[in-house]
């Protein structure tokens, strides 16, 4: 490295030239190099940890931001909330990350990205009130912080939205000088609030403009979702794992095992991780992002380079996984990674972890495809902007389901939703078996473990099992009628566009892997 011999300046210059090129473990040598000369840097400890996490040393980072602290860093709110965000998303400890972010704000009580990581904290360990209060001390320091409100009336039960804040959803909706990303927010907010309400028309206009000023949130970086471009990408993961291949070799033995539970955004994954959580066995480590990480990155292009990937290399990737999940979730004999779109990635799981269980969750596709268009997901997630779009998404879905169930019958089990909130007890006891684990005939009647759940389905997958999401498209007949008859043709596509033309303006775009 050039001045890895050199004055400070030449390692400072080293270590930004890296961190600026993304070659994480340039920069890493760079910093601790330069550390090692200069221990008293503050900023350099601070750039030092925001590389580690990056490089998922999370215990590693967490040690760098604290001799940020301790050598006199300015801002330290800042460093404290960083530290909390690590502990939280990354390491689970939440009783730990809910202290870093009080502190933060001991320092600075208006801080109000503090605020908004407490909020959401407490949000995901399911305290409603503690939420409603530290986001009400949001607004009270930002009225026209729309964020805000909107995630304020999240909170509410949707039943019991007042009039009031029923009003203040609408005028800030309609506001034309709001930013489209807040006043979309705002929209999926009041849907919610009107679809408890049982005003349905007006949920679904709602919804509609929400999805539209998400869109338009994106300006000149929305790429549309290309129906054909998407068609290709499951024939090509269809082709590149035509049968089952050689999977890892040497993959370290004993616990804990991955549980891979996958499926359309909105088919009750969270509801069957929360459930299998209960048992003392079982860890549920949410939504990683491990697998589409190396699947964009280590073994890039996918999916033929996954395909391709010597049994060595994937040996030394399931290692990392595993210790990962063991690190977080000592003793659990198995922990569930839920990340809906894993579905895309069942041939890499299966050569990364040959014995692995899938648990596919399903749901009525009217059902499933109107949760999603009252979801307020990213714009990379283009086709949950459009309902047809939506339609052929889930229709791919069914359609490389289906290779995989041919591939692997005895590992991937079928879960669907409404026979899950109808026969709960049947379902989670052949479940259970699935995964090699007892039965207790008490098991549903448990508490639910107190965790974090980060989902849409916070409140809901917290309440005791109900049956009014099922049916819910009923509602909603004369707006789904289109999406009906869609779904409802024939095998689904391949390589073709049948349905509506593009919207003006749209453009052809490559390829974007979730």
């Amino acid at each position: 490295m050039t001045g890895s011999d050199g004055d400070d300046s030449s390692l400072l210059r080293a270590a930004q030239r890296y961190r600026r090129a993304g070659l994480l473990t340039e920069a890493i040598g760079a910093y601790q190099k330069l550390l090692a000369r200069r221990p008293d840097s503050p900023n350099s400890w601070y750039n030092l940890a925001r590389l580690q996490r990056q490089a998922r040393e999370y215990e590693a980072a967490l040690g760098s931001y604290q001799r940020a602290l301790d050598v006199g860093a300015e801002s330290p709110e800042e460093i404290h909330l960083n530290r909390g965000v690590i502990l939280s998303d990354d390491l689970h400890r939440h009783a730990q990350a809910e202290r870093e972010f009080e502190t933060a704000l001991r320092l600075n009580p208006t801080y109000t990205a503090a605020l908004f990581n407490l909020a959401t904290l407490r949000e995901d360990l399911g305290r409603r009130e503690d939420a409603e209060r530290t986001y009400e001390r949001i607004l009270a320091l930002e009225p026209n912080n729309l964020q805000a409100l909107a995630r304020y009336a999240q909170t509410q039960p949707a039943a019991e939205t007042s009039d009031a804040l029923l009003q203040t959803l609408r005028s800030r909706l309609n506001d034309p000088h709001g930013e489209n990303a807040d006043r979309a927010s705002v929209g999926f907010a009041l849907g919610r609030a009107l679809d408890g309400r049982g005003d349905y028309a007006a949920a679904f206009a709602a919804y509609t403009e929400a999805n539209r000023l998400s869109r338009a949130s994106a300006g000149a970086r929305f790429i549309p979702y290309d129906r054909a471009a998407h068609e290709r990408l499951i024939e090509n993961i269809i082709g590149a794992f035509p049968t089952p291949s050689l999977g890892a070799q040497d993959t370290p033995p004993g616990p804990p095992a991955p549980v891979f539970i996958c499926g359309m955004f909105r088919s009750g994954s969270t509801l069957i991780e929360q459930l299998l959580a209960r048992h003392p066995r079982i860890g549920a480590a949410g939504e990683l992002d491990w697998l589409p990480r190396i699947a964009r990155e280590t073994l890039a292009p996918y999916p033929s380079g996954a395909a391709a990937a010597p049994p060595q290399q994937l040996a030394t990737l399931a290692a990392q996984y595993l210790g990962h999940l063991a690190t977080v979730f000592p003793g659990a004999a198995q922990v569930t990674d839920k990340r809906p779109d894993n579905f895309l990635y069942i041939g890499l799981i299966k050569r990364l972890f040959p014995t692995a269980k899938i648990v596919h969750t399903t749901r009525d596709p009217l059902d499933n495809c109107l949760s999603i268009f009252f979801l307020h997901l990213d714009q990379s997630m283009s086709y949950a902007l459009d309902l047809l779009d939506i339609g052929h998404y889930y229709r791919q879905c069914i359609r490389l389901m289906a290779h995989w169930k041919t591939q692997f019958p005895g590992d991937i089990l079928d879960v669907h939703y409404d026979t899950l909130v109808r026969e709960p007890q049947a379902l989670m006891q052949r479940l259970l078996g699935f995964l090699g684990l007892e039965w207790d005939e008490h098991y549903l009647e448990q508490a639910p473990i107190e965790r974090a759940v980060r989902t849409a389905s916070v409140w809901q997958v917290r309440q005791s099992l109900y049956q009014s999401s099922s049916g819910r498209s009923r509602h909603y007949r004369a707006q789904l009628s289109k999406l009906h008859t869609y779904l409802n043709q024939g095998a689904p596509d391949r390589c073709r566009n049948t349905e509506a033309p593009r919207r003006p303006g749209n453009r052809a775009t490559g390829l974007q892997i979730p």
